[in-house]
């Protein structure tokens, strides 16, 4: 009869541990938001302790730093993707523009509802400089989508694409002001989505 050996567990690279509680982290704070997401239910997610996070990130902010920007480096590569596959680039905003669509990307669980956090914290004096980056980088992110649109010539090309997408992103973060104050918001959301894609649409000839 051979003695059976303890199982040892198998430790975790560094770099898939790192990327396993980002990703966890993002879960958490896109649920939650960041005063109420716990660094130990981000813990508990991965399998690890709290000391184990800080290890990773140093901070519950640079955690959260971190986390917004894995989400909008993935916004911005769906949207980049969808150009990539031949789809025009205002058919690709008006997916993601699309009233619908944003009611479901700003619900708890998703990222806009992180977004929505960020720009909630935007004054913090420990976060805030940090979360406008986050956002110049989503602007940064967007222009360079209408400049894709620009040289295919689905976008107008006497528009500066950086001013533009600081309106959609401005458009966007208008969201929750509008939600709280507007009459009849969906049908008001609807027609200000038509406004700004058509005003970024080639005039026909």
């Amino acid at each position: 009869m051979t003695e059976s050996r303890p199982r040892t567990r198998t430790r975790m690279p560094a770099a898939e541990r790192r990327a396993s509680i980002l990703a966890a982290a993002t879960q958490v704070f896109s649920e939650t938001g960041y005063q109420r997401g716990k660094v130990s239910d981000i813990a508990r997610k991965v399998g690890v302790t709290e000391p184990v996070v800080f290890q990773n990130f140093g901070s519950k902010s640079a955690l959260y730093r971190a986390a917004l920007d894995h989400a909008t480096e993935g916004v911005s590569a769906l949207l980049h993707q969808a150009t990539d596959a031949g789809r025009p680039v205002p058919e690709v905003l008006a997916a993601f523009l699309d009233p619908a669509h944003m009611d479901h990307f700003h619900q708890p669980g998703a990222h806009g509802f992180l977004f929505a956090d960020a720009t909630a914290l935007a004054h913090d004096p420990e976060l805030g400089e940090a979360l406008r980056q986050v956002h110049r980088h989503f602007a940064d992110a967007l222009a360079a989508l209408l400049s894709r649109g620009q040289s295919a010539g689905d976008v107008r090309d006497d528009i500066d694409p950086h001013t533009a997408a600081w309106w959609l992103v401005s458009l966007l973060a208008g969201r929750s002001f509008r939600a709280a104050v507007v009459p009849d918001r969906d049908a008001v959301e609807a027609d200000l989505t038509r406004m700004a894609l058509r005003s970024l649409l080639p005039e026909a000839t």
